[in-house]
């Protein structure tokens, strides 16, 4: 294992990042602002140009994360198996180019809900990838026993790259339209993958671990690991449960905003970027309050607490009542963000470096499978029953998240021993 190491910055300061993780976070700036303006403008697109249906949007919300359902787990260990550095790059070129020829179809006008189907499907594949590899990769580079401050660091980046980029995306949908905002989603993934490849030189190196066994043992072993063990069992139980939920909600707001509200894309991507300004909060806060009251505690209590505020999503409407939405949110969303910084740390501390790839490929499978089957059912409500129903099944499921993690040894835990 590579430890963090101290850099010299510009001016002769101490660095407490060496360079290699300052790379990784400066792609991660980058990628999270085109992430979000994509994810913002694709609905968009399908709902105002192509006049996509409630089914058709919770499909195309369900393609972009199906590839975890399709090839999650097997993505596990072949980046157990491969550089990490190389998967990342690879990544972010292959969805560069996918992305891309959204815009070039609209222009020439080729574009078909079909097409978008197959776009978000295959970008996904990307994404498994690139999630994997980067989780994967972050121990190596900053050592174990500095994981809750750089998942700090990375999350609460990546929350306010949510803010930045889900407001930039509606400004952008709106002032320049849909397919320009795509151009700019294009254009990070090359930025992206153009400072991981400069991590060749500085990066620690690696060689993929020996293991033993066929593919589907190695496969196994990785499933094994998780579901057997007594802490990751039921955070990932909690937090697919939180995925599925939110999902629920997340998926038609395009169609509560821009058809049945009569509201703009700048904003649905102000509603939206509130929920960055609450994971925010919620990975800033995660570090001090897992120190406070013990991390075990950090990871069911602000469910708990957020379960109430989360009801008002359901009221969401033009007007002031837009707002008081917008504070079950910012709730929601500072609940997500402590989770992911503790419960990630917490997978990563607890897990060998051969198996890094295939635990996070697991818990990547069951979270994003559930965000899969999250917007598949709300598109399904929204389509036969009405698009409110599948806000407040969301709000109420959301409300027990926090059950799984109450009811095992992670209620009391107070620091989990990593392996060093």
């Amino acid at each position: 294992m590579t430890t963090a190491s101290t850099t010299t910055g510009p001016k002769g300061q101490a660095s407490p990042w060496p360079h290699s993780f300052r790379l990784l976070y400066a792609a991660a700036l980058i990628d999270g602002v085109g992430f979000h303006i994509g994810q913002l403008a694709v609905p968009v697109l399908a709902v105002s140009l192509l006049s996509a249906s409630p089914v058709e949007v919770g499909l195309l919300g369900a393609l972009s994360t199906a590839a975890f359902l399709l090839i999650g787990l097997p993505a596990g260990v072949w980046v157990d198996r491969l550089p990490r550095r190389a998967v990342l790059v690879t990544a972010d070129l292959a969805r560069a180019a996918l992305v891309a020829s959204v815009p070039v179809a609209w222009w020439a006008g080729w574009l078909t809900i079909g097409q978008l189907y197959l776009v978000v499907l295959l970008t996904g594949v990307g994404t498994v990838f690139a999630d994997v590899a980067a989780q994967s990769y972050l121990p190596e580079l900053v050592g174990r026993g500095r994981l809750v401050a750089a998942n700090a660091l990375m999350m609460s980046t990546g929350a306010t790259m949510q803010i930045a980029g889900r407001g930039l995306g509606g400004i952008v949908v709106q002032a320049l339209t849909a397919p320009v905002a795509i151009v700019l989603d294009a254009v990070t993934f090359v930025v992206s993958g153009m400072i991981l490849a400069r991590t060749r030189a500085e990066a620690p190196s690696r060689r993929p671990p020996r293991v033993s066994g066929g593919f589907a043992q190695q496969l196994g072993t990785g499933v094994r690991h998780v579901t057997g063990n007594p802490l990751l069992r039921p955070l990932a139980l909690s937090t697919a449960s939180i995925n599925l939920t939110m999902q629920l909600s997340t998926t038609l707001l395009p169609v509560v905003f821009l058809r049945e509200l009569g509201l703009g894309a700048a904003t649905l991507g102000l509603f939206l970027g509130v929920g960055g300004i609450g994971a925010l909060l919620g990975a800033v806060t995660a570090r001090p309050l897992a120190e406070r009251i013990g991390h075990g505690r950090a990871l069911w209590l602000p469910g708990l607490l957020a379960a109430p505020l989360g009801g008002l999503v359901t009221l969401v409407d033009s007007g002031p009542m837009l707002w008081v939405a917008a504070v079950g949110w910012l709730a929601l969303a500072w609940r997500t963000g402590v989770g992911n910084v503790i419960g990630v740390s917490l997978r990563q501390g607890v897990t060998p470096d051969a198996l890094l790839g295939r635990m996070n490929a697991t818990f990547r499978f069951l979270l994003t499978g559930a965000l899969t089957i999250g917007a598949v059912v709300a598109g399904m409500l929204g389509q036969f029953v009405s698009v409110h129903t599948a806000l407040v099944v969301g709000a109420v499921a959301n409300a027990v998240t926090w059950v799984p993690v109450f009811c095992s040894p992670l209620r009391t835990l107070d620091r989990p021993r990593t392996l060093d």
